[in-house]
């Protein structure tokens, strides 16, 4: 590998005419291979970009809308991702990209947009503005600062596109490089068009609730108002009613203790004496 490797644009313009890849392609592939042409050839033919760029002017109106619902039901992906034709579009491998795809998407929170090219100006000077605006540029030079800015935006930027991001089952190759491959692969043109990512909840402003006030209401108890003035920091704090099965409680102890017998040891009985009427002696 030598990325390092300074590369003839000649050298770039004759590989794209060989292989139809594209510039950036055919520029990395020289670097990799250390300017040699067929060395390089063999690593785009490898990586499945010889040829991908010819086959990008193709109309592509075929494909599949697929979804993918992350685990737990919280994310949710809709992609559609189009070719040429209905053939390829019933293929495995067509119908793997797509699914492969619809995961990254996913699994990548901070992209908005396909490709690079997509994000809207307004979006671009906004982040510029950002940029330009942090207090680690504040004493650079001017033209210092440009490049600085320019170079963060780039990887701003990147970090937005779908494109662009590296492929999550193999972070040697980027989205871009595996849908190029694919095209290599099933010949015929293939574009990312549109997606949508959905996470649940995302966009609602969730309310607070108050613990103590949500017990007290399902308790039925009124809930305490604050104090006002000095007479109602000295009044003395009301006491809080029984709950109903608390109060039904108290009641029925009450009952039952009012029905038992005393408890007090009772007096002594005095001893009998017997009585004179009724006596079964007779006279004689």
């Amino acid at each position: 590998m030598n990325i390092d490797a300074k590369v003839d644009a000649k050298l770039v313009k004759e590989l794209r005419e060989k292989t139809g890849a594209g510039m950036m392609d055919c520029k990395k592939a020289l670097e990799e291979s250390g300017g040699d042409m067929e060395k390089a050839i063999t690593w785009l033919r490898q990586k499945g970009l010889a040829g991908a760029a010819k086959k990008a002017s193709r109309v592509a109106a075929e494909g599949a809308v697929d979804s993918y619902i992350h685990f737990g039901n919280r994310i949710g992906v809709l992609v559609e991702v189009n070719c040429e034709t209905d053939f390829v579009a019933r293929n495995e491998d067509f119908k793997k990209l797509v699914q492969d795809i619809a995961k990254q998407i996913a699994a990548c929170q901070n992209v908005e947009y396909v490709s690079v090219d997509q994000i809207p100006a307004e979006v671009v000077e906004r982040e510029k503005a950002i940029e330009m605006g942090k207090e680690d540029l504040a004493n650079k030079p001017e033209n210092i600062r440009e490049k600085i800015v320019q170079g963060r935006i780039e990887k701003r930027l990147k970090e937005l596109s779908l494109l662009d991001q590296p492929f999550i089952k193999d972070s040697s190759i980027t989205v871009e490089e595996l849908v190029k491959q694919h095209i290599a692969k099933l010949g015929e043109n293939i574009q990312v068009r549109r997606f949508a990512r959905f996470v649940l909840g995302e966009g609602i402003e969730k309310q607070e609730a108050d613990f103590a006030a949500e017990v007290a209401a399902q308790a039925g108890l009124k809930p305490a108002e604050p104090a006002q003035g000095a007479a109602a920091a000295v009044a003395p704090e009301p006491v809080a009613a029984q709950p109903a099965a608390e109060a039904v409680v108290t009641e029925a102890v009450a009952e039952v203790a009012a029905a038992e017998p005393a408890t007090a040891e009772p007096a002594p009985a005095a001893e009998s004496k017997p009585s004179k009427k009724g006596s079964t002696k007779k006279k004689k």
